[in-house]
């Protein structure tokens, strides 16, 4: 009978050590990659810290940007990543330093999620080859996505590199593919990014000292990119795009902010001053980026007589919905003025809330409001920090349209 006890004791233990390691979460970096189109991986790097408290949180890597996801834990033998910002998590099993698991969009119903995969301790995104190509991808260019609708607007890809790393962007009209990082191959470049909410993955082969083709995989599909070096590279002006319908001067919109009460230009606390009104959604990356400009610059600047108002349209048309997602976003960013939920995301909402505006095209999108009630400037897109010059010159001009019109 002692003899069953102890088996039994022992089995005991065993299986409480077992399932411990199956919930021990290492410390330090990580690999992870997730499926895209064509059956390839995007990879991306994360750092674990504090594994095993109640401070556990995982930290996205991507060149110099820094996404840190708080609240991390365990759901039986299962461990979850809630990605917050974008309504999203990964959830995983762990088995020694493997994780396997998939990423889950939670505002998509019964979304099957997309799989994932990671590995303790390889601090490579991609492997490094020894023989690199001789055309650097340094600079300006360029490039086109060739889809299945002919599209010849040009868009802006800024490389630099340095030792065996390669990090850039690629600029459009609406914003920006955020923090790319990546690697020279034997022929051309790879770089990859995944900021919590779509990772991608581009593959260039260089075809001559000064062009390129690749492909640009997200979990949705592949885009063929070409690329042309231009050291002059541009964006279409983006003041040029949005504009005030014929006859329309002003903005009339009347929409609720998260305490429910409806916000107007009319409101005493926008009469007489500058007033800026950003078009944003809390699931739109390049949003953020204008959030982190704008929340601490409206600290430093409402004094001269300056007010931001954000209009946000979110993925449902569900004030609570909407209030739990905006509040978290404005707590996030430190955001002290307010935000106005204008309707479900796309044209015909935005159309609704804000009649006026003609040819939307992207977020956000930015109007910028004189002392008087009118419409001066509407600035389509935000590209923000990964976009190193481009960022710099937006900042600087976007400081000198407030102080002219703060002037008049």
């Amino acid at each position: 009978m002692r003899k069953i006890q102890w088996s039994f004791y022992l089995l005991t233990v065993l299986l409480i050590i077992s399932c411990q390691k199956q919930h021990h979460l290492q410390n330090g970096i990580w690999r992870g990659e997730l499926d895209v189109a064509d059956n390839k991986k995007a990879p991306f790097l994360f750092e674990v810290n504090n594994a095993g408290t109640d401070a556990a949180s995982v930290t996205l890597l991507n060149g110099v940007e820094r996404v840190q996801l708080d609240s991390i834990y365990f759901q039986s033998d299962t461990l979850i990543i809630p990605i917050t910002a974008y309504d999203a998590y990964i959830k995983g099993t762990i088995s020694g330093d493997i994780i396997e698991g998939r990423f889950i969009k939670n505002y998509i119903e019964n979304d099957p999620g997309v799989p994932f995969h990671a590995i303790s301790g390889v601090k490579e995104r991609f492997s490094s080859v020894e023989n690199i190509p001789d055309t650097p991808i340094d600079g300006k260019w360029d490039v086109l996505f060739i889809g299945e609708k002919e599209d010849t607007t040009r868009n802006v890809g800024v490389f630099k590199s340095e030792n065996d790393m390669v990090t850039g962007s690629i600029l459009t009209n609406s914003g920006d593919l955020r923090f790319l990082e990546g690697v020279y191959t034997e022929s051309g470049v790879n770089l990859s990014a995944f900021g919590g909410l779509s990772p991608y993955l581009i593959e260039i082969l260089f075809s001559g000292d000064s062009t390129f083709n690749g492909k640009f995989y997200t979990t949705r599909g592949v885009t063929k990119i070409v690329g042309t070096r231009n050291d002059y590279a541009e964006l279409a002006d983006p003041y040029s795009l949005a504009k005030l319908k014929p006859g329309s001067g002003s903005l009339g919109f009347n929409l609720p902010n998260l305490e429910g009460q409806h916000i107007s230009l009319k409101d005493e606390r926008y009469q007489g001053k500058v007033v800026v009104v950003s078009i944003l959604g809390s699931w739109c990356p390049n949003c953020l980026d204008e959030m982190d400009f704008l929340a601490p610059w409206y600290d430093e600047n409402k004094e001269r007589g300056v007010e931001i108002i954000g209009i946000a349209f979110e993925r449902k048309n569900d004030f609570d919905y909407a209030k739990t997602a905006l509040t978290r976003l404005k707590n996030r960013y430190g955001a002290n003025y307010e935000i106005l939920f204008g309707g479900e995301v796309g044209r015909e909402s935005v159309a609704n809330a804000l009649p006026e505006l003609e040819n939307f095209s992207g977020y956000p999108t930015t109007l910028f409001v004189d002392k008087k009630g009118k419409v001066r400037k509407i600035h389509t897109g935000f590209n923000g920090p990964a976009t190193g010059l481009f960022y710099e010159e937006f900042k600087n001009d976007f400081n000198l349209l407030i102080d002219s019109l703060l002037s008049e």
